[in-house]
C-alpha cells in the first residue's frame, strides 16, 4: 500500500487541478447576494454638498457600478454603459471608488456619463462593505434594496443579454 501512496496523492491532486480549471474566476460567489445593500451616506460627485444612500432608491430596481477613472477595464465597459443608459431599461448609478474627483468628472465629461448620479467613494470603505474584488464590480439590487447579483470584471454584451438585463426584468424594473 505504502508503494502506492504517491500515486493516490498524484490522482487528487490531479483532480483538484482538472476542477479547478473549469471553474471562471469573475464567478466569485459574494456573501451579499440576497442579503440587503449595506448602508452608505456618501456625496455626490458631481454635487459634493448633496449626499446619496440607498434608502433613497428604494422601490426601483437599480445598478451600482464600482468603477475609477484609473481602471484600464472601466474604459473596456463603459461605452456598454452609454448605451445601456439611452435605452433607459433601468437606472445606473456609479460608485467611484478611491479616485480623485477631478479626474473623474473629467473622465465622464471625455466618455459620456451613464450614471443618473455617480457617488464618491474616496476611501474606498463603501467598497469594503460591498466586498468590491476590484473595478470595475456591478450589482443588481431589487426594490427593497436587496442585492440580487454581483458582477465582477467589465460588463459584455453576453453579461448583460444573458444574465442582467433577464434579472431586471424578472425584478420589475
Amino acid at each position: 500500500m505504502k508503494r502506492f501512496l504517491p500515486v493516490i496523492v498524484f490522482a487528487v491532486l490531479v483532480a483538484f487541478l482538472a476542477i479547478g480549471l473549469k471553474l471562471d474566476p469573475r464567478e466569485v460567489p459574494s456573501p451579499l447576494v440576497n442579503k440587503a445593500a449595506p448602508a452608505f451616506k456618501l456625496p455626490l460627485l458631481a454635487q459634493p454638498d448633496a449626499m446619496l444612500t440607498p434608502a433613497d432608491l428604494r422601490g426601483k430596481v437599480w445598478l451600482l457600478n464600482v468603477w475609477a477613472s484609473w481602471c484600464v477595464s472601466c474604459r473596456v465597459e463603459h461605452p456598454l454603459l452609454v448605451e445601456l443608459a439611452k435605452t433607459g431599461t433601468v437606472p445606473i448609478y456609479g460608485l467611484n471608488y478611491k479616485d480623485k474627483r477631478d479626474d473623474a468628472m473629467q473622465w465622464l465629461r471625455e466618455r459620456g456619463d451613464p450614471y443618473l448620479q455617480s457617488i464618491s467613494d474616496a476611501d474606498g470603505r463603501v467598497g469594503i462593505d460591498y466586498g468590491v474584488y476590484g473595478v470595475p464590480e456591478t450589482f443588481v439590487i431589487d426594490r427593497e434594496g436587496v442585492i440580487r447579483y454581483k458582477q465582477i470584471g467589465p460588463l459584455t454584451p453576453e453579461s448583460l443579454r444573458d444574465t442582467i438585463l433577464p434579472l431586471v426584468r424578472k425584478l420589475g424594473a
